[in-house]
């Protein structure tokens, strides 16, 4: 019985060194690796101009996947405010939602104070080209793309995006 108790206080204990699992181990596994290039896309803003990464071309830009029905994607914009707050002179900041409805979308956008271009083709994720293209599986996700158009993070951490916009 000692024997079986000792074992089970080193198995508890190797356990508890690993710590909190992070969670681009778990959900950005299959994101855009860092150096490689951004997929070409197109998608509307709710003006219903056409945007698409050439546009960026030459600045920083975070891509903030996104939708207002994602319980984590909301606790993430008071941080994401503050990124674009701080360091919106720096980098271009595109909202990418999944949200089905336009309607409500505005309205999250304009009740949050989200200031920075939201694109979107109102569908879902699952039906989203472009979520294919950028290997979203989870959201939030988020990416930094250089002024060269290619990936220096791809992360759903919004932590990780604040200590790489605060190296730029």
């Amino acid at each position: 019985m000692r024997k079986f108790f000792f074992i089970c206080a080193a198995v508890a204990a190797v356990l508890a060194c690993k710590g909190p699992k992070d969670a681009d181990s778990e959900y950005a596994v299959d994101m855009i690796r860092k150096g490689e290039p951004i997929p070409a896309f197109s998608l509307k803003d709710r003006a219903d101009v056409l945007h698409g990464p050439d546009e960026f071309a030459g600045k920083y830009v975070v891509y903030d996947f996104w939708a207002t029905w994602c319980p984590d994607c909301r606790a993430d914009v008071p941080a994401m405010k503050d990124l674009y707050a701080k360091y919106g002179d720096k980098a271009v900041f595109v909202g990418i939602s999944f949200d089905t409805d336009p309607e409500k979308l505005d309205a999250y956008v304009a009740e949050n104070g989200i200031g920075w271009l939201q694109l979107s083709d109102f569908v879902t994720k699952k039906e989203s080209t472009v979520a294919d293209s950028f290997r979203v599986k989870w959201i939030p996700s988020m990416y930094l793309v250089g002024p060269d158009g290619k990936v220096l993070l791809g992360t759903v951490m919004v932590s990780k995006l604040a200590s790489a916009l605060e190296a730029l």
